[in-house]
């Protein structure tokens, strides 16, 4: 069987070869595996188990995307969240289990809200279960993450739900576009800093609290985690109109209603491309690509690119105020890779 960490960790040493990498951070990109191999292992037959729980086929919808695997960035930003500051415990793992359980009920949820088709390289959950089955197999994994918050560390439960508030608001800004073109950069923000970024904060400062870490401490890596999860979204939302690497349709943010940051910079530039916009948000995708076209032609994807490289050297930045240690390095090492993906 081949794990999401034997996967994260080549994708990762791929980014890096792409970006003529010295072989010292190679070889600590190699170490990441040696230092989390046993964790995420656990993790990883925890996430089995948890999809084994409740009734099918809702369980089943569960299990077909937990099983596809994904980057599992989140829970290894926690563990190494908490290896910055003291040993990973079984409860930082259980919290790992948790946040993965947590984006995963939402990757279920979007994708009945977006009528997704494809996840991972796979049909998604609502096209072999139907919409209804894919929700409440979402539904199951955030019982489920509730469930371990409260029995395994219920003094960050109230962090959670803080934190599920701000991923549901994200997620309900950016429905409204769908009724409503809004294409303010104020708006993208929201739902930047709601879907994504609150996340990552809760999943690094949740694992500096587990280590050990002080107030500041936790507050930095908090930081830290939602500047990585901004990044993160930004060189998605670029790799959506200029890569063909990733597996969903060119465009696809577009077709679906969702007006992300090369978009909103291309009308700036490109003012009369409105009305193509509009269209597409009447529902009609004849000009899809001619739009898709014009956003890459406009410089708008390199600019994106260029703000999520500003915000990891930021989130960099706040990171090096923890003291010097392997799994800070690893964290650095791994945040800055990601920056760099080409799918």
């Amino acid at each position: 069987m081949v794990l999401p960490i034997d996967t994260a960790v080549r994708a990762l040493i791929r980014a890096a070869e792409d970006q003529a990498a010295d072989v010292k951070l190679l070889g600590r990109l190699g170490d990441l595996k040696g230092l989390l191999e046993d964790d995420l292992s656990w993790v990883e037959a925890s996430l089995l188990e948890a999809t084994g729980r409740g009734e099918r086929p809702g369980r089943d919808a569960a299990r077909h995307l937990v099983t596809r695997g994904g980057k599992r960035v989140r829970p290894m930003s926690l563990l190494l969240s908490t290896a910055c500051f003291g040993r990973i415990s079984d409860v930082a793992r259980e919290m790992a289990v948790v946040v993965e359980l947590v984006h995963s009920a939402t990757l279920l949820h979007d994708d009945v809200i977006d009528d997704g088709t494809e996840r991972r390289g796979s049909a998604t959950a609502r096209t072999q279960w139907g919409n209804a089955v894919s929700v409440l197999g979402g539904d199951l994994l955030l019982v489920e993450s509730l469930d371990r918050t409260g029995r395994h560390a219920p003094q960050v439960l109230g962090s959670l739900f803080s934190t599920l508030r701000q991923l549901v608001d994200g997620e309900i800004i950016q429905l409204r576009g769908r009724a409503e073109l809004d294409t303010s950069r104020d708006t993208y923000d929201r739902v930047l800093r709601g879907k994504t970024a609150s996340l990552f904060r809760w999943a690094t400062s949740t694992g500096a609290r587990l280590g050990g870490a002080d107030a500041d401490g936790i507050e930095r890596l908090g930081t830290f985690g939602e500047l990585v999860g901004m990044a993160f979204q930004l060189v998605d939302d670029a790799l959506d109109y200029a890569s063909e690497l990733t597996h969903k349709t060119a465009a696809a943010d577009l077709r679906d209603g969702k007006m992300t940051l090369p978009l909103v910079l291309a009308l700036e530039r490109i003012p009369e491309l409105i009305h193509a916009v509009r269209r597409i948000h009447r529902g009609d995708d004849s000009p899809l690509e001619d739009v898709r076209r014009q956003v890459v032609g406009s410089g708008a994807c390199e600019e994106v690119r260029s703000l999520a490289d500003a915000t990891t050297a930021r989130a960099l930045e706040v990171l090096r105020g923890v003291p010097e240690s392997n799994a800070r390095a690893l964290l650095e090492d791994v945040v800055a890779q990601l920056s760099r993906r080409s799918g």
